[in-house]
């Protein structure tokens, strides 16, 4: 199999696959050996001859995988008009702090906030696949350890949590904020997965996030008052969208 025939075949798997694919499972549609750096060439070279076209080849967390472009978004919300969901700004401020700071624990969210980490809000983001419980804290009651998941990573375009923006103004201030971009509420999923969309901004809240910064479980404050802010924003026009993808294909 020539070079020509191999990028064909990673093409079409790319373009029919419903999650984005690795390397390791792209090596395997090869019956000859193909080490990892030869599987990356081709991609890269792949990602190459579509430039300039409505369709890009990315990599993310969890592998590769095509997607339409960020200029395709208003001709593909003609095709998919529906309303995003919209999420309360206590869900997004969580996510935000959990996104940052993790792991931390819904006492480390309360005591940044000011208010009561309630339990729904929690719920939101563990069913949207944002967040996950990954050990516990070996204090009183051994609460759980709250982090972002790589379903996180690939809906928000990033392949690690070191491509998060940095923090808002000067780190350690009381005027630092996390700033989190969120996915372009018009977008789709990726080529060849089923159709949905979600919302979009960027959730800034205060906080004091220093490299020298103490963890929020050892600061002092006043007890959190009850969750109170039940706005729901819709975000489609809050903040520039982040890469869109495409809706499915036929």
């Amino acid at each position: 199999m020539n070079t020509h025939e191999a990028k064909i075949v990673l093409e079409t798997a790319l373009l029919t696959a419903q999650q984005p694919l690795s390397v390791d499972q792209l090596r395997r549609l090869f019956t000859e050996e193909l080490d990892d750096d030869t599987v990356r060439l081709l991609l890269e070279e792949l990602r190459s001859d579509w430039q300039g076209r409505g369709i890009e080849l990315v990599v993310l967390a969890s592998g590769w995988r095509f997607q339409s472009t960020l200029a395709m978004r208003p001709v593909l919300d003609r095709l998919n008009p529906e309303k995003p969901p919209k999420y309360s700004r206590a869900v997004l401020e969580t996510l935000a702090i959990i996104a940052y700071r993790q792991p931390v624990t819904r006492g480390d969210i309360e005591e940044i906030r000011g208010v009561t980490a309630s339990a729904p809000v929690i719920k939101t983001l563990e069913e949207r696949g944002w967040v996950e419980t990954i050990g516990h804290r070996e204090a009183p009651g051994r609460p759980g350890l709250l982090a972002t998941t790589r379903a996180f990573l690939d809906d928000f375009g990033l392949r690690s949590l070191q491509e998060l923006p940095p923090i808002g103004a000067d780190a350690g201030t009381p005027n630092a904020r996390l700033e989190l971009p969120f996915p372009d509420s018009g977008m789709s999923t990726a080529v060849g997965s089923p159709a949905g969309s979600i919302g979009a901004a960027a959730a800034e809240l205060p906080l004091a996030v220093g490299a020298d910064a103490e963890p929020a479980s050892d600061r002092t404050h006043a007890s959190p008052t009850p969750e109170s802010d039940d706005e729901r924003v819709d975000y489609r026009e809050a903040s520039p969208p982040m890469n869109q993808m495409s809706s499915a294909t036929p």
